[in-house]
């Protein structure tokens, strides 16, 4: 089976998307040659290339942007030299990888196609139930465990499941009990003009309309990406007060990588005759201890 047959497959697999003209798309390789064997992965790393090449993988398909843009390009092209570009994109035409970018198509799942593959790899499931915000923007998952734990019982329990972590941050205090979850969206700033309006006029920030549910009894919130000044200080104050609030930052790229994993289970499913691996990139922080 050629990789494009592969590609075409997985599509086959994917909500279909009109007009799409986004980032999934192959970054580098030829993809009429025969497939060899595919890796799952977060992102390309060059840990994880060389992992396929041992494998003798020809495709690796990936979640996250391959050359350190977010436009995602199949190549680097801004204006200046950057010889790790140069040496990566080496080291894939060294051993004929194709790199496939899976994003758009595995969020356009309902449920979201990488949190499905968190709350398997969680053992969340049974416990889980979409929610989609009147306010716009990202939609999550709340969790209600069927017993409390401490916050950092449950951060322990993410980084177990998450495999090669090598910490986690976390506001709150560690031995308060808690029991209602939410998997939330990232949280950055965001303002368009699809985003909804205030009576004001101003935007509904997303990062600020998770308070609201924070406030209706959500005791804990898992983002993705993290900025200080929105709902993470009104967690920290809300602790300072004496309110059983916590966050628990794993990372984007490790809190995602789960829905990776699940990728090489569906795609077993989908291409029987080859064989598909599930490649964890790790870590990419180090922590210094105070």
């Amino acid at each position: 089976m050629k990789i494009r047959e592969v590609i075409d497959i997985i599509l086959s697999y994917h909500p279909f998307i009109m007009d799409y003209h986004g980032c999934d798309d192959y970054k580098c390789g030829d993809p009429e040659q025969e497939c060899t064997g595919i890796v799952t992965a977060i992102a390309p790393t060059v840990g994880v290339i060389r992992e396929a090449a041992r494998l003798g993988a020809n495709l690796i398909v990936v979640h996250e942007p391959t050359y350190y843009t977010s436009e995602d390009g199949p190549g680097w092209f801004e204006d200046f030299p950057n010889s790790v570009y140069e040496e990566k994109a080496q080291l894939l035409k060294e051993h004929n990888i194709v790199v496939w970018r899976d994003h758009d198509h595995l969020h356009f799942h309902n449920p979201d196609g990488i949190f499905t593959g968190v709350l398997k790899y969680t053992g969340w499931e049974k416990y889980a139930h979409a929610v989609r915000p009147p306010y716009g923007g990202f939609g999550h998952f709340v969790i209600d465990l069927p017993e409390p734990m401490t916050v950092e019982a449950l951060a322990h329990h993410l980084m177990t499941s998450i495999g090669q972590m090598n910490g986690c941050r976390y506001i709150g205090k560690a031995d308060d009990l808690v029991k209602k979850i939410a998997i939330v969206g990232h949280l950055y700033p965001m303002s368009g003009p699809f985003t909804p309006k205030r009576k004001d006029g101003q935007p509904k920030e997303y990062s600020v309309q998770i308070i609201g549910d924070m406030e209706e009894g959500i005791d804990v919130i898992l983002p993705g990406e993290t900025i200080d000044w929105t709902v993470l200080s009104y967690v920290r104050d809300a602790v300072e007060l004496g309110r059983t609030k916590a966050m628990i930052s794993l990372g984007h790229f490790n809190w995602e990588t789960l829905g990776m994993k699940y990728a090489k289970d569906w795609l077993s499913e989908l291409v029987p005759g080859v064989t598909v691996t599930y490649v964890d990139a790790g870590d990419m922080f180090n922590y210094f201890l105070a």
